[in-house]
């Protein structure tokens, strides 16, 4: 918006553009000429806002409102940056080009994606990032809180930060992210790691099963329980070792099908992870020791391995696969023809497919398809066997910093969840004093 000043016989106009604001000398006119020089301004910069259209090649901001958005052509020659309204869509799509190349990981990048769908949803695609302040953030919080809970509003602004922060560099954003003071709904502290039947008597007690499952570990009788349920009911071969490389090592699943046969040392009594989150500048690993049940269970798994680099893989022909079946070119129940004949006219053989990895999805699937029905449907994946094996080794009197060593960086939050299951807990403590 722009507004009129006026110092002595002379008017002056206001307005911001990009977040900064700009003078410039109207002139000795009449009231009248003043303000309508003012209206024509915001006119200008609306159109700009709405990018109904843009600034000319080497004009800055108060040129082209001074001249009614027609500049004569001796003007001096500015970055692009300044040239044009970087808007929030624009800053998202240069910013997923730079990071996409492989600088973080392809779950990261995903979640990335999803946060940024959230915030170009709430603040607009085309909002100017110079006319993102502080009030338009806590406005974002306070309609997500809405819906989601603080920690994920949180990601998302670190998201957004990210992006500002590298934008800078490139001459989109200027200025530090305007994310002080902001106010966040407060948010209840993630209860310790519990057992199943701890867990049992919360929910009789009134707690919600869904949040209070988030909270499992399996004690090492019931990890068995679950690795011979899974074992029982897998509808591929991989299965079953994935799950006890999971539970034996404490991996991320993304860690998981990352791992190559070559990585497992027999001779050593070793595997090498390789880690992507402890360190944005390298690519770094952490060896984990073999158990003999894991190394076991290795054994058997490659010695019918299907072939390829991948330790976890499916084999190149898989039923009814959307990638790997022996034909392709199905047609969906809606748009599929009725005769026989007409369903097959657009299937055809499938070429070769190459050897990759396990994607995430995949991996989650089959364990939940070998755990559905049983008692143990209720784990949400993977992720639980790395709570699990960080709280045995906790009960088992493990140094912490072995632990951290076995599973890659740990927040201190995350440690403190499963740290009251230590034989040296202040339960024990309280007793050798009074008893």
């Amino acid at each position: 918006m722009a507004s009129l000043q006026k110092k002595g016989d002379s008017f002056y106009c206001q307005f911001l553009h990009l977040g900064k604001r700009h003078t410039f000398t109207v002139g000795v006119v009449s009231p009248e000429e003043a303000e309508a020089k003012a209206r024509q301004v915001e006119y200008l910069l609306m159109r700009l806002k709405q990018r109904l259209t843009t600034l000319p090649h080497g004009c800055d901001i108060v040129t082209y409102v001074q001249q009614d958005g027609k500049p004569s052509e001796a003007i001096p020659t500015l970055p692009e940056a300044r040239r044009q309204v970087v808007t929030l869509g624009h800053l998202r799509d240069r910013y997923l080009a730079a990071i996409g190349n492989g600088a973080v990981e392809a779950n990261t990048l995903y979640t990335i994606n999803i946060h940024f769908a959230h915030l170009t949803t709430a603040l607009a695609d085309g909002l100017p990032v110079g006319e993102i302040d502080r009030d338009k953030l806590q406005g974002y919080v306070n309609g997500r809180a809405k819906k989601v809970g603080t920690a994920t509003i949180r990601k998302e602004l670190a998201t957004l930060r990210a992006a500002w922060n590298w934008g800078e560099g490139s001459k989109l954003t200027q200025g530090r992210f305007p994310n002080a003071d902001i106010r966040f709904p407060k948010t209840n502290e993630k209860p310790p790691f519990m057992t199943l039947e701890e867990i049992g008597r919360r929910i009789k007690a009134g707690e919600k099963a869904a949040e209070m499952y988030e909270c499992l570990y399996l004690l090492l009788p019931e990890t068995e329980d679950v690795l011979a349920t899974i074992k029982a009911n897998a509808t591929h071969a991989f299965v079953h070792p994935l799950a006890v490389f999971a539970a034996h090592t404490g991996a991320r699943r993304s860690e998981i099908i990352r791992v190559k046969v070559e990585d497992v040392d027999f001779a050593g009594k070793s595997v090498v992870i390789h880690e992507k989150k402890r360190s944005k500048a390298k690519r770094t690993h952490r060896r984990v020791p073999l158990t003999p049940t894991l190394e076991a269970v290795l054994r058997e798994w490659l010695a019918i391995h299907p072939g390829g680099p991948w330790l976890f893989c499916h084999a190149g022909e898989v039923a009814r696969s959307k990638k790997r079946s022996k034909t392709t070119g199905h047609q969906s129940e809606g748009k599929r023809k009725s005769s026989l004949k007409g369903r097959m006219s657009t299937v055809c053989k499938r070429g070769a497919v190459a050897a990759a990895p396990l994607s995430p999805k995949e991996s989650y699937d089959h364990m939940k398809r070998a755990l559905r029905g049983t008692k143990w449907e209720v784990l949400r994946g993977l992720h639980i066997f790395r709570h699990s094996f960080c709280s045995n080794l906790a009960m088992k009197g493990v140094d912490q910093r072995m632990i951290d060593e076995f599973v890659g960086h740990q927040s201190p939050e995350q440690v403190k969840r499963y740290r009251h299951l230590a034989p040296s807990s202040k339960a024990e403590a309280l007793k050798t004093v009074f008893g």
